[in-house]
């Protein structure tokens, strides 16, 4: 095994090279972000995926290899007057989302780990923050499941979605951008339906969503502390941020660089729709079928809400 990849068998040959056709045909331009992930949910149901390859675990590392690459495509310049108010936003609707959220699970009488994980999961940045904060709550692996089928399967909603409301609501460039990053999970989701508005919008989602999944680390250690100050030792730092910086640093102080670094931003792009189709082919139906209706009530309505107030936020500030 090779990086969560097995050498195919005979009988599997055929699985890896169709396989291997998909995400190569993953870097042509009218494979977008919802039609990558369509197409890893429909292999993935044919059951084409060869044995022994660990889409989840690949399409984490590629997702943030993808998002340090694009930071050669942002100007830092806008980047920072981005961030002083995305921080100010995200910070309000983390709060917000945390809040609201442990009140619905109490209301909903939802399991409190379950409970927990979906929220924080909705207020951050989705299967992330779910996997930094589970160690810590010590949730069993059904708890981590159910949690995480919530959360992927709003993902796969909000990924072709939030496009389509985005239009019909006619929103600017700036609106998507920073409503995409405030109200969809997972940063895959966020960049695939931002990439799908426009390339400004593109632009400031990223900033916001990276700035918004920074807070993985304050909360972090507060649930911590809340469980048992023992377990700080288990919060995950996302280092990939920072690299995320370094690179919008690179592109801006050498200028000379321009030609390498457009083809760069590219390929982490491209990074992102093989990201997205990756995670299509991982999806655990299985896991899906058993989330249970109190979980997946608390998970839409916690996103429902919080996707109508920041929409009304956006639209009003921007």
């Amino acid at each position: 095994m090779f990086n969560g990849i097995s050498l195919p068998k005979h009988q599997e040959l055929w699985k890896f090279w169709v396989f291997i056709g998909f995400i190569i045909l993953c870097f042509f331009p009218f494979v977008s972000p919802p039609i990558a992930l369509g197409l890893g949910v429909i292999i993935s149901a044919i059951k084409i995926v060869p044995v022994g390859f660990n889409s989840s675990k690949i399409a984490t590392h590629l997702l943030k290899v993808s998002i340090v690459l694009m930071g050669f495509g942002i100007n830092i310049s806008q980047a920072i007057q981005t961030s002083k108010s995305g921080f100010v936003i995200s910070a309000v609707f983390i709060g917000i989302t945390i809040s609201l959220g442990l009140f619905l699970g109490y209301v909903l009488k939802v399991d409190k780990v379950i409970s927990t994980l979906i929220t924080i999961g909705t207020a951050i940045c989705g299967g992330s923050a779910i996997a930094a904060v589970s160690p810590i709550l010590g949730a069993k692996e059904r708890q981590l499941s159910f949690g995480l089928g919530v959360v992927f399967l709003l993902n796969a909603v909000a990924l072709i979605l939030f496009p389509i409301l985005g239009t019909w609501f006619d929103l600017s460039q700036a609106q998507f951008g920073y409503w995409a990053a405030i109200a969809i999970h997972d940063t895959s989701s966020v960049v695939g339906a931002s990439a799908a508005y426009g390339e400004e919008a593109l632009r400031i989602a990223t900033t916001v969503k990276l700035i918004r999944a920074l807070w993985i680390i304050p909360v972090s250690i507060a649930v911590a502390l809340i469980y048992g100050s023992r377990k700080i030792s288990k919060v995950r730092i996302p280092w990939f941020i920072a690299l995320f910086i370094v690179t919008m640093s690179v592109s801006y102080f050498v200028p000379s660089g321009e030609n390498i670094f457009g083809f760069l931003d590219g390929l982490g792009k491209k990074g992102m729709v093989i990201t997205l189709f990756l995670i299509g082919t991982g999806l655990p139906l299985s896991e899906v079928k058993a989330i249970g209706i109190k979980p997946f009530i608390l998970g839409v309505i916690l996103w429902a809400i919080v996707s109508v107030l920041s929409l009304i936020t956006v639209m009003e500030m921007f």
